[in-house]
């Protein structure tokens, strides 16, 4: 009897894609199909598959695991894209890896000569604006405030946003210049600084004055990362550490160059004029102006620079670096008397970022406004993104342990900076106390006061029908006392107040005494006939030239140190010229307890400066050798702001304990030193590194 459930099937499929079954007996794989089904109309599929179309339809070998040859062919091909992409990023590599190398060589067949002293003096320029533009504002302060009634909590603003301006402005600038170029980006820099200086000048209200400040504060503050990421790149292994350092002298310039015009140019009230009469221009204005003479001379200088080889090869512009360094060649080999040298470089390696291919992509759609948007945003998004690469695990240790040094040396450096000057203020301001005269209980009646009256104290006292006349009143204070029919006319007063005082049938004639001379007095019958408005200025008694003096000793005592640093850099290295320099100012510190007159501030301070110089120097030319050139200008900026956002926190700390304890002060200054030194002995040394 045969078996029923063995039947022989053929399965065939039709064009329309369903399976059609005819029997021929039973199956040979002993699987059973069943034929007495009632026959199907074409129209009558289930309702679960309606809706369904050819596409929609399983692959038959994916019951068995076999894959479906579409997915074969997409296998496939990300395969070879795969293999592609490895091979370009391979020989990409290959290229960055050889680069270097080949850098380094055609800059040392081009030489160190005429070229690199032309860029010198310009790029020192530049630095030498930013060191004047970092006394600036504590020179004219004490003429500013008098000239435009600055408050004390207003002036401390002005300091503090220069500062903030110039911090915001290293590593604004310091992350474009990796993307725009170093000579652009110092141009645009130097504009910026030279423009808002100039209108400084004229400002005569506080808010504009400060607002022109503070962008030429965030103009001036990108030059230190593009000035040395710049210069670096022109420079052999062998010549990098000391020109650099060489370099550095032009900030001890700009100091020089501040404290000496300040000198000669604020105290002479007479070299001002007007315009008009509402715009006055004194003299502390004119020391703006003389200020500005830096800046616009590197800024002419470096509008006949060329941009960097090195920044437009990374950028995949190989002509434009074959010209500028062929340009080099010559000029350094004709100024050595051998023009017939050759520039036979031929082929440079280029590198070409997709960063750059999706600029060119995209600035070539749509409006003009949309191509300047896409290129903007493009570029905002580099930058950010090449910051943010900072922090790459071949970069954080050796970054943070730089971030940590430059906080230091800058938070002891500008701190004791702030602490100098003021020490030496409040050294005067007691001896000028010590020899202050006191009055009590004096009548005086029907007395003409045609002499000054200076640093003195009067309690209790009555002037009766007395007459002040063309006299100057200075550091004088009037307490409990009274006056009666009393006449002032054509007073000037300086640090001058009535307290708690009784003034009655009283006439006050073309004086600048204002009500905020009178603290808790009592008017009777009192009149104000044409007093002078706003504030004036006492240049005696604010432009004391020992402040000039020890600024100006102050930058002329880094010349020995620079020298010496420079010439050492290449010989010894730069971390040992670093962390000898930091640990032996920081013993230098101890040093401060025994200043007990002016004179031992300023020779302290002449030592701290001569020998901590040496580590800004190091700290300097390390920066720009441990990064890559495509990363340089970027780090550089936010090192250079932490350098501003220390001087900033030390200024403010600093300054609270003058008058109340020197320890404090001291003890924080060498701690930062010696951590910072002994942190630096950490970092690698890159006297013999090719810029990578």
């Amino acid at each position: 009897m045969d078996d029923p459930y063995q039947n022989n099937v053929n399965q065939q499929v039709t064009e329309g894609g369903q399976y059609t079954y005819t029997q021929e007996g039973g199956g040979q794989d002993g699987y059973p199909y069943q034929t007495d089904y009632p026959p199907q109309e074409e129209d009558a599929a289930s309702d679960a598959t309606e809706g369904h179309d050819e596409d929609d339809q399983m692959y038959e070998g994916e019951y068995q695991g076999v894959p479906h040859p579409d997915e074969i062919k997409e296998a496939r091909r990300a395969a070879r894209m795969e293999a592609r992409r490895k091979a370009r990023q391979a020989a990409q590599q290959e290229e960055e890896d050889d680069l270097p190398e080949q850098y380094e060589s055609i800059m040392e067949d081009c030489g160190h000569g005429r070229f690199q002293w032309t860029l010198f003096v310009v790029l020192g320029l530049a630095l030498m604006a930013d060191g004047v533009d970092g006394f600036v504002v504590g020179f004219v302060l004490p003429s500013a405030e008098k000239d435009m009634c600055i408050s004390n909590a207003d002036k401390g603003m002005l300091g503090l946003l220069v500062y903030v301006a110039m911090m915001v402005g290293a590593i604004v600038w310091g992350g474009l210049c990796d993307k725009m170029g170093r000579r652009k980006c110092l141009i645009y820099v130097l504009s910026i600084d030279v423009v808002f200086s100039f209108l400084s000048c004229f400002a005569q209200g506080y808010g504009f004055f400060l607002f022109f400040r503070f962008c030429s504060g965030f103009g001036i503050g990108g030059s230190i990362p593009i000035v040395y990421t710049y210069f670096t790149e022109f420079l052999q292994m062998d010549k990098r550490g000391e020109h650099l350092s060489w370099l550095c002298m032009f900030w001890m310039l700009g100091g020089l160059y501040a404290s000496f015009s300040a000198w000669g140019i604020i105290p002479h009230y007479g070299w001002g004029f007007a315009i008009g009469t509402e715009v006055q221009i004194h003299s502390w204005r004119l020391f703006i102006l003389v200020c500005i003479f830096p800046a616009l001379a590197a800024l002419v200088g470096v509008v006949f620079m060329p941009e960097s080889p090195r920044f437009l090869l990374e950028n995949a512009r190989h002509d434009e670096a074959w010209m500028i360094l062929r340009q080099v060649h010559d000029t350094n080999w004709k100024a050595k008397g051998e023009p017939e040298r050759v520039f036979t470089v031929s082929n440079i390696k280029t590198p070409q970022t997709q960063e750059d291919e999706f600029i060119e992509i995209q600035s070539d759609t749509g409006t003009a406004f949309q191509r300047w948007t896409v290129r903007h945003m493009t570029m905002f998004q580099q930058v950010i993104a090449n910051m943010m690469s900072l922090s790459s695990s071949e970069l954080r240790l050796q970054g943070l342990f730089l971030v940590v040094v430059w906080f230091c040396l800058a938070f002891s450096y500008h701190g004791l900076g702030v602490w100098f000057p003021d020490m030496i203020k409040y050294m005067q301001y007691e001896e000028y106390e010590a020899k202050v005269r006191v009055f009590h209980r004096e009548r005086v009646e029907r007395f003409h006061f045609n002499f000054s009256l200076v640093n003195q104290i009067h309690r209790e006292g009555e002037y009766i029908h007395d007459k002040f006349a063309e006299i100057e009143i200075k550091s004088v204070k009037f307490e409990d006392s009274l006056f009666e029919n009393c006449y002032f006319e054509d007073v000037k007063s300086t640090n001058t107040f009535f307290e708690n005082c009784t003034i009655k049938n009283t006439v006050f004639y073309n004086t600048d005494l204002w009500q905020e001379k009178f603290k808790d007095c009592r008017m009777e019958n009192t009149t104000f006939l044409h007093p002078k408005k706003g504030c004036h200025l006492n240049f005696q008694e604010e432009n004391d030239i020992v402040i000039y003096m020890v600024s100006f000793l102050g930058s002329l005592a880094v010349l020995p140190g620079n020298i010496i640093s420079a010439l050492f850099m290449d010989k010894i290295g730069r971390i040992r010229i670093i962390g000898g320099s930091m640990l032996a100012s920081a013993g230098c510190t101890f040093l401060l307890l025994l200043s007990f007159s002016q004179g031992a501030v300023i020779c302290w301070q002449c030592l701290f400066y001569a020998v901590s110089v040496a580590a800004w120097n190091g700290v300097e030319v390390i920066s720009v050798e441990l990064y890559p050139s495509a990363k340089r200008g970027t780090a550089f900026g936010v090192l250079n702001g932490v350098c501003k956002l220390a001087a900033i926190i030390a200024s403010f700390i600093f300054a609270s304990f003058i008058g109340i304890t020197k320890i404090i002060p001291i003890f924080l200054a060498f701690s930062a030193l010696v951590c910072g030194g002994l942190l630096a002995l950490k970092l690698p040394e890159t006297r013999e590194k090719i810029l990578s």
